[in-house]
């Protein structure tokens, strides 16, 4: 829920300078992904 081309695309982006992500709460990092985003997202996501 939440995740929309712009922000998909951000994700991949921040991935890519990152190399992997190691937790889920680094997705508050990524551009237009904020604490209430990353909890909603938060059951949806596996790393």
């Amino acid at each position: 829920p939440g995740v929309g081309p712009s922000t998909a695309e951000a994700i991949l982006e921040y991935r890519s300078q990152i190399r992997r992500f190691n937790s889920v709460d680094q997705l508050d990092d990524v551009k237009g992904i904020g604490p209430k985003k990353l909890e909603k997202m938060r059951p949806f996501v596996a790393l």
